[in-house]
């Protein structure tokens, strides 16, 4: 393919017989790509890094629980680190794994918080 030619066709990767098939049929025209781009000196090393970058999935999303759970150990934390005496005044964590409670738990972190302006008016603990 030139630079100026239309690219792929995506139902030629996706209307194939099997999986592998389809891996198959992109190895080769990666390899075809390559042989062709060192062929013109496009490539002139004998290394190739491929980036391998992951990134997350519409598909597996984190659970709420979760979610609410790491955002309000990073307010707690950040809060701890202007002022590591609030640790008294702190809510009980909740241990059940009970997504009303985690959700009673934030709110009642967030009220302390709320009501205590040395630490609310900090940009960093309003950001979190």
């Amino acid at each position: 393919m030139n630079p100026e030619d239309d690219v792929i066709n995506p139902s030629s990767l996706t209307n194939s017989e099997t999986t592998f098939e389809r891996h198959r049929l992109v190895k080769s025209i990666d390899n075809k790509t390559v042989t062709i781009a060192i062929e013109k000196g496009i490539i002139r090393s004998k290394s190739i890094i491929v980036d391998a970058t992951h990134t997350l999935s519409r598909s597996n999303p984190f659970l709420a629980i979760d979610v609410l759970r790491e955002r309000s150990k990073l307010l707690r934390k950040t809060v701890y680190t202007f002022d590591d005496q609030f640790k008294e005044r702190m809510p009980k964590k909740n241990t059940d794994n009970d997504l009303e409670k985690e959700l009673a738990y934030c709110k009642e972190l967030e009220k302390r918080i709320e009501n205590e302006p040395s630490i609310s008016s900090i940009p960093a603990v309003k950001e979190n």
